[in-house]
């Protein structure tokens, strides 16, 4: 009996981690009109992540790049430190990786080290891959990755000085 138990208790896990839906890389609803206008106006930083920010430019982010699927999140010592989130560019076909670092991490952790991109689940490899060392900025694209004919999520990491291991956030699978 305590071994059914143990099967019925590790099933669910297993069912538990495989996402209930998947989509296609630029399906669904593209932002809504007033949003997409308000983001075309300002060239400022965000949370939400904005295409057109200097960062963002540097990088070969698009335009019209819009977040796809949910927002991941890596914790540090049990709270949010930064928010991981995959873009679409339907103009230039890429995906991107994003990363956010809050604010209440960077008030308290000076030169952290930052990676971003987009995992290829066809490719077994993350795509569009950039790196931050040493640094204590706030935004961060990975490069423009071709990968939206493919199974995607975007990952990103972040590591504080003295932690042995990167703290790290994958977004959900989109086909």
């Amino acid at each position: 009996m305590r071994a059914r138990s143990i099967l019925v208790v590790a099933a669910a896990s297993a069912a538990a981690l495989i996402p209930a839906a998947s989509a296609v890389a630029g399906t669904g609803p593209s932002p809504a009109p007033a949003k997409q206008h308000l983001t075309a106006r300002s060239t400022a930083p965000s949370e939400a992540g904005n295409p057109l920010t200097t960062t963002a430019q540097a990088a070969g982010v698009c335009a019209d790049a819009y977040q796809i699927g949910a927002t991941a999140y890596i914790n540090r010592a049990g709270a949010h430190v930064a928010s991981v989130k995959q873009f679409y560019s339907p103009s230039c076909k890429r995906n991107y990786g994003y990363v956010w670092v809050w604010q209440s991490f960077r008030s308290k952790i000076k030169d952290y080290d930052v990676s971003t991109g987009v995992y290829s689940y066809s490719r077994d490899q993350i795509v569009g891959q950039d790196w931050w060392n040493a640094t204590n900025g706030q935004e961060f694209w990975s490069l423009p990755a071709a990968t939206v004919s493919e199974c995607t999520a975007a990952i990103g990491t972040l590591r504080a000085p003295g932690d042995p291991v990167a703290g790290q956030a994958v977004t959900a699978k989109r086909c």
